[in-house]
């Protein structure tokens, strides 16, 4: 905070710091409260001459006046304003003359969500609580910005808990406030359509009637009187007040660093004209952008959020209900690849870890013992795997000094119990090794959790979660927009949580709409392009697509599923070319969900040695099936079952139909999937969407047996 002649500071360790000069600079040290840090600068030499007012940790009020001894003084909370809590390390707000010429108000705000006011009248300290708007819960205050646009009205300007923006009304010269104006003195400017107030920031008052705030998805706001703003009007100074309307209204300001919600937008790479000249995107050529965004037949887009009652009741209530299956996490993270087409992991029923490994010509399975069983492979990262046992524990499995160890990351300092992590790590030597990488994942409580792994100096961070929601998995970790993490809550919403603002958002949709809680895959058509699209399965089994593109903003496409006989039961596969990805089927079938000259086709590639398999593309549109023989069996001495005459035979135990199990990628072009008797299976791309499987994969715990090379790892 400063003045026209200081600075004031409030450093990490608690001190108050004043710069005085910056050539050469001079720097004070003012120390901190006897017995307390100085967490947040109140107010600076407004009140007073000299006199800098700080919070603590605490929430307590003091002063500090390097002329008077002792300089530190506490101001001790009435018992009126301690039942509200103590105080919230935060700037307040200053106001002169609400008692008389010769008074001035500090305004603050308490844990507990009130607006109090400290208010110094003839050289008389006095705490008065004004409370708050009924169920709302205050995080910020908008510095005030004297105008006189209302003369009979001082007015606050406070966001809530739910990112809303509320406007305080203060009589002039009426003294205290009492109680029965309280209620009417509080109005509701609520947030803009499709984005909320950024709880916990205040606004910017930059001109008469023009505020500015930041919005949970990391665009600005201005809330502004008609005529006097928006996203074309710039300063003026020129305005008829008697024209002027008393009622505020938002416009969304586009930020640069948000632009197409991507820190991307002002890269190198996109050229510096993007942020100069506000280019949104590029046309792609690649065949696989929209124009038009289709949705289904009779349903429009959602530009509100739910209403607090009795909808987000329902919705808290099931996000503390939904209970997950107890195979949830085994068929979620069963496989991880380490390598693209050398290397991959799969963690069996009983808790095994087996790598499936190409070394000296030879592919072989190789054990990983450890004392708990697992249930999942969460993550890859540089080479080292994250594992989660039976317990939640998160263990990394890595090479030092070519021999094999376990680092426990639930026994560091903060560290949790985790359910599940980011679906997709990227091909191998894909991924750029920056001082920021970091894994995040889902504790068991339903926060989200990030782990630091940048140059091994592991820490742990609570990003907790949105407002009265626990979180379900993770549908995409960075690879959609850069330092945006998309989650979908226990209440089958979808959120996105920024790691550099630290901003929750709620994403606009259906109430109709709940989403499954399985991970999700992102499609990009290229890293240069911004438009792409999250899938995700939707409760009842269908696919869903949550599409962006600079034309049209976000948009919900419902794709359903590839027949009305036919559910989705397992999580999507990898994008594969920015316009393909595989689901699988309640009928043991996989499909294709491919765009082809801008109609999304379904398609059925069966599962292997299944040659009378049907193989029909359909049309999102509705047109005619045609036949294409694309998804089909390779030659057969591919398959490691070589001597397999009959797989369907019940004495050998084989089910070549495809589990509800994540597929993984295993190269840029192949994929592999778990069957049902417990092998593996792959399928790769020759031309553009024409598929063939490949090979199955006999495993050490199949009921299938087939021959395969075991060995243990040391």
């Amino acid at each position: 905070m400063m003045d026209c002649k200081r600075v004031y500071f409030c450093t990490k360790t608690g001190l108050l710091l004043e710069l005085s000069e910056v050539e050469p600079p001079r720097w004070e040290n003012h120390g901190r409260p006897p017995g307390a840090d100085v967490a947040a600068i109140a107010d600076m030499a407004r009140i007073r001459t000299d006199v800098v007012y700080t919070i603590s940790p605490t929430g307590d009020l003091y002063e500090y006046d390097k002329s008077s001894r002792p300089s530190w003084k506490k101001h001790l909370q009435s018992e009126e304003t301690d039942k509200d809590g103590s105080l919230v390390p935060l700037q307040g707000c200053m106001i002169y003359g609400l008692s008389g010429d010769h008074s001035v108000s500090l305004f603050l705000l308490s844990k507990g969500g009130k607006l109090v006011e400290r208010r110094l009248h003839q050289r008389k300290w006095k705490w008065i609580t004004h409370g708050s708007p009924e169920d709302h819960h205050l995080t910020s205050i908008t510095p005030f910005l004297e105008d006189e646009l209302k003369e009979r009205f001082f007015s606050l300007f406070l966001t809530t808990s739910t990112g809303s923006v509320f406007e305080y009304q203060i009589p002039k010269h009426l003294g205290t406030v009492q109680e029965d104006q309280i209620a009417e003195a509080w109005q509701n400017h609520m947030h803009p359509p499709n984005a909320k107030a950024a709880r916990g920031i205040p606004g910017l008052k930059f001109q008469l009637g023009r505020i500015l705030f930041a919005l949970d998805d990391g665009r600005l706001a201005e809330l502004h009187l008609p005529g006097l703003g928006g996203q074309n009007s710039g300063p003026t100074n020129q305005f008829n007040r008697k024209k002027l309307s008393s009622k505020y209204i938002w416009s969304i300001l586009d930020a640069p660093e948000s632009e197409g919600w991507n820190g991307e937008y002002c890269t190198e790479e996109r050229g510096p004209m993007n942020c100069i000249a506000g280019i949104k995107d590029e046309p792609n050529d690649s065949g696989n952008i929209r124009s038009l965004t289709r949705r289904r037949k009779g349903t429009k887009a959602q530009q509100d959020y739910l209403s607090l009652g009795t909808s987000r009741s329902r919705l808290v209530k099931a996000s503390e209900e939904y209970r997950f299956p107890d195979n949830w996490i085994n068929t979620s993270f069963r496989l991880r690849l380490v390598q693209a087409g050398v290397s991959f992991f799969i963690i069996t029923e009983a808790g095994l870890i087996f790598e499936y490994l190409y070394t000296e010509s030879v592919w072989l399975w190789l054990r990983h013992d450890h004392s708990t069983p697992m249930r999942g492979a969460l993550g890859n990262y540089n080479g080292s795997v994250f594992f989660v046992d039976v317990y939640g524990t998160l263990l990394i499995r890595e090479r030092s000094n070519n021999e094999l160890a376990w680092i426990n990351c639930t026994a560091m300092r903060k560290g949790r119990q985790v359910i599940g992590g980011p679906p997709w790590d990227g091909m191998s030597g894909k991924l750029k090794v920056t001082a920021e990488d970091a894994l995040f994942f889902v504790s068991k409580s339903g926060r989200l959790l990030q782990f630091s792994v940048a140059l091994r100096k592991f820490k742990w961070k609570d990003c907790r979660s949105p407002p009265e929601t626990k979180l379900a998995c993770i549908i995409d970790q960075e690879v959609f927009r850069e330092n945006i993490v998309f989650v979908v809550g226990r209440n089958g919403r979808l959120y996105q949580y920024n790691k550099v603002t630290e901003l929750w958002h709620e994403h606009h949709q259906s109430q109709h709409l709940v989403l499954s809680r399985l991970p999700g895959t992102a499609m990009r058509p290229s890293f240069f392009s911004l438009t792409g699209s999250l899938f995700m399965l939707s409760e009842d089994g269908g696919l869903v697509e949550y599409h962006w593109n600079a034309w049209n903003g976000w948009n919900w496409v419902e794709h359903g599923t590839p027949s009305k006989d036919v559910t989705l039961v397992a999580p999507p596969s990898p994008c594969i070319k920015g316009n393909q990805l595989f689901l699988i089927g309640s009928d043991g079938n996989i499909y294709l969900r491919y765009m082809d000259q801008l109609i999304w086709r379904w398609k059925n590639c069966g599962f292997p040695q299944n040659g009378d398999g049907d193989t029909r593309d359909q049309t999102e549109m509705g047109a005619n099936d045609r036949m294409q023989e694309v998804c089909m069996d390779n030659d057969p001495t591919a398959n490691l079952d070589i001597n397999l005459k009959n797989p369907n035979d019940q004495n050998r135990k084989c089910d070549p139909k495809v589990a509800p199990t994540r597929p993984i990628p295993f190269s840029e072009d192949s994929v592999i999937f778990e069957l049902r008797d417990g092998r593996l299976a792959e399928i790769q791309k020759v031309q553009d969407s024409k598929w063939v499987w490949q090979r199955i994969i006999g495993t050490p715990t199949s009921s299938c047996k087939g021959s395969y090379l075991t060995a243990l790892a040391s």
